[in-house]
């Protein structure tokens, strides 16, 4: 199996997620590319791997600027070379996981719910099955904001995602790979 863990982190939290998910692969025997997006250009071409792993923090309810510039060309891409078919047929044995680390403030979970969903959609297009979307608390880490991690809808969220979160992520990734 070709597996990608394709990931972007300003903060370590969805970092933390990436390499657990990352390790519990390694410790089923399974090989893994893991990739940190970034500012800086990407070369990646996501139809070389027939199971993917995406995440991200959340953003103002979307994922980093480095996801969306990422996914965007990506996307744009696919479509030049005609990958992007209308209806979005399924491509055979093609998965993908996608992610989020989030604080929640305000309105808990329904700030993640559209983060994930725009990472979902390229692979969508492509014909991936998405079979999880998994959202993942994180602590708030900039001085002028880690007050949102005691204050916020979602309570006390220091320490996560803690080390029950990330043996919750390896039970995931077991289940999804069902190796």
């Amino acid at each position: 199996m070709n597996i990608l863990n394709l990931y972007f982190s300003s903060t370590g939290n969805t970092e933390k997620v990436a390499l657990r998910i990352e390790k519990t692969i390694r410790d089923l025997g399974e090989r893994v590319d893991t990739l940190k997006m970034t500012q800086k250009d990407m070369d990646v071409d996501i139809l070389n791997y027939d199971f993917v792993f995406a995440g991200s923090g959340v953003y103002g309810q979307l994922p980093g600027k480095p996801v969306m510039g990422l996914f965007r060309s990506l996307i744009q891409k696919y479509a030049l070379k005609g990958e992007v078919i209308p209806g979005s047929p399924r491509r055979p044995a093609a998965n993908a996981v996608i992610y989020c680390t989030y604080g929640g403030t305000h309105t808990g979970i329904n700030e993640a719910i559209p983060a994930v969903k725009y990472m979902g959609q390229l692979f969508d297009h492509l014909g991936y099955a998405i079979v999880g979307e998994w959202y993942v608390i994180g602590e708030y880490h900039p001085e002028k904001m880690s007050h949102y991690s005691v204050s916020g809808r979602l309570g006390d969220i220091r320490g996560r995602p803690g080390e029950q979160d990330l043996q919750d992520i390896e039970e995931r990734v077991k289940g999804v790979l069902k190796i």
